[in-house]
């Protein structure tokens, strides 16, 4: 019981940690871009 437990609160935090990546690669990669399209315009 307590290693299924344990394995499953790993697996959460290795999921959550993924999305939280991603999500804050994405959000720079939106923000950078945003940032180069708005410094391109006159």
């Amino acid at each position: 019981m307590d290693l299924d437990a344990h394995f499953f609160s790993y697996v959460m935090l290795w999921i959550v940690g993924g999305i939280a990546a991603v999500g804050g690669v994405g959000l720079i990669a939106a923000l950078f871009s945003m940032g180069r399209q708005g410094y391109r315009k006159p």
